[in-house]
């Protein structure tokens, strides 16, 4: 049952410290949409989206009303558009087709971005998985709200380094094709190693062949709730409280933001006639001050992200939530964790301009966090070689390690290290951060696929 005290507590997170549902995204099957002619993929897919998710929005709206609980995002994923494009695309130019039909489905329902113009080359690429990556520059210039994004590697298989070379460049063009706005289009591309089936965050969402028809995953944050926890916490203590006290207090913070989700999802499910599939209880920051996952590694002990103790404190942290969430539902998934973006965070920001904090920094700290290197930018000439370079670090850290990890990096045309980007909303901006200048050209050039590690023989 739930008592009057957990009314109260749960409208002060939502009133004082930022708490809300970040995104209920409505993955979509378009297996059944494949068709020999492009003509009749692309009004199939168009008919499909716009019939299962017509309500998305306003359901979303609804609850939102109803609850008192902020729904931030209403999105869509699909399966992965090289599935479905296999049959009837033949250029890149066909990709493009779909992905304008997407964008034009996305439009009509009103989410604010659609995930699932993704291929899975984890071992290989298929020709219609190398068509839509090299479709991906174009398709994310004439688009609004197609997201994109590429599994090159996973534990099972190792990483397709070929891909990872591929990417390099594709990111380079895709900044180039997006340069009128800061090369956006790159913030709305993400590569990833163990990516899972049912993410509703983006840029990395697409629906897995594994799941259902159609269903509901939820994502909840409240990195603010966190930060407002932990200083209450010290205040009480009279001073440092103790690990213990300190990782009872992220778990039970924890358990109360993802019952919140759990409870939006359910209605959500419920009122689409759709199935309920995970709540992600991952701490996703925001621009606004106070809604940082930055803030609360202060308040755990570092002056700033990057100090010494910052990655223990981030693993600390993670581990916390996992703990805490997983048992406030029984449908966990999706990332799960702690992001740490740099353009989506304020106090990550601050760390960057006080020197804090590096790209070598933030990957030792994607070793224990939810995802990756995530909206990072940089300087507009580093070589496509070097992209691919960290992509392959990021992957291999993913890949030993079982987890998912991500690259979601934007080389800003005509911007150099010292500059400042405005993406606008949810996408902050950024200051543009140094790359190692040493070449890794030889070591991407080669060709074939890094071996699956050891441990991941498991039959």
């Amino acid at each position: 049952m739930i008592n009057l005290q957990e009314v109260l507590e749960t409208n002060k997170m939502i009133e004082q410290e930022n708490l809300d549902v970040r995104t209920i995204t409505m993955g979509i099957s378009l297996l059944d949409c494949a068709d020999k002619d492009l003509d009749v993929t692309c009004e199939k897919i168009y008919k499909k989206i716009t019939t299962l998710a017509k309500n998305l929005v306003s359901t979303g709206e609804e609850i939102a009303r109803g609850f008192g609980v902020p729904i931030v995002n209403k999105r869509i994923s699909i399966t992965p558009i090289s599935l479905v494009g296999g049959g009837c695309c033949k250029t890149t130019e066909d990709y493009v087709k779909i992905a304008k039909t997407l964008d034009e489905a996305a439009r009509v329902t009103g989410v604010n971005f659609l995930g699932g113009y993704s291929a899975i080359v984890s071992k290989g690429m298929t020709k219609s998985d190398e068509l839509l990556i090299r479709s991906i520059p174009q398709a994310l210039a004439c688009t609004e709200r197609i997201c994109s994004s590429i599994n090159v590697g996973s534990t099972k298989t190792g990483i397709n380094m070929d891909a990872v070379r591929l990417l390099g460049e594709i990111i380079k063009e895709t900044a180039e094709a997006t340069k009128e706005v800061d090369s956006l289009g790159c913030a709305k591309l993400v590569v990833l190693c163990n990516a899972p089936d049912d993410n509703p965050f983006m840029a990395g969402a697409f629906h897995g062949v594994s799941e259902a028809d159609a269903i509901i995953n939820v994502g909840v944050s409240g990195p603010g709730v966190v930060k407002y926890a932990l200083e209450q916490m010290d205040k009480q203590a009279g001073g440092l409280a103790d690990f213990e006290v300190l990782c009872e207090t992220i778990k039970r913070t924890a358990f109360k933001i993802t019952r919140v989700g759990q409870l939006v999802a359910q209605e959500a499910s419920h009122r689409l006639g759709v199935p309920f599939g995970i709540i992600d209880l991952s701490l996703a920051p925001t621009p606004a001050i106070g809604d940082s996952v930055a803030d609360i590694l202060k308040c755990i002990g570092v002056e700033h992200p990057g100090a010494p103790g910052t990655t223990a404190a981030l693993a600390l942290l993670n581990d916390q939530v996992k703990k805490g969430g997983v048992m406030a539902s029984s449908y966990v998934g999706g990332l799960s964790g702690a992001f740490i973006p740099v353009s989506e965070d304020q106090g990550m920001i601050d760390a960057v301009e006080a020197g804090a904090l590096t790209i070598e920094k933030l990957e030792a700290m994607t070793c224990v966090c939810s995802v990756g290197l995530d909206m990072i930018a940089i300087p507009g000439d580093t070589p496509a070689t070097s992209i691919a370079g960290i992509i392959a670090d990021e992957s291999a850290i993913g890949m030993i390690n079982q987890k998912t990890t991500a690259v979601r990096i934007i080389p800003v045309v005509g911007k150099k290290v010292g500059d400042t980007v405005e993406f606008g909303g949810l996408l902050g901006y950024a200051p543009v951060m140094p790359v190692n200048t040493f070449s890794s050209q030889r070591f991407v050039d080669r060709c074939g696929r890094i071996p699956a590690p050891i441990h991941s023989f498991k039959n």
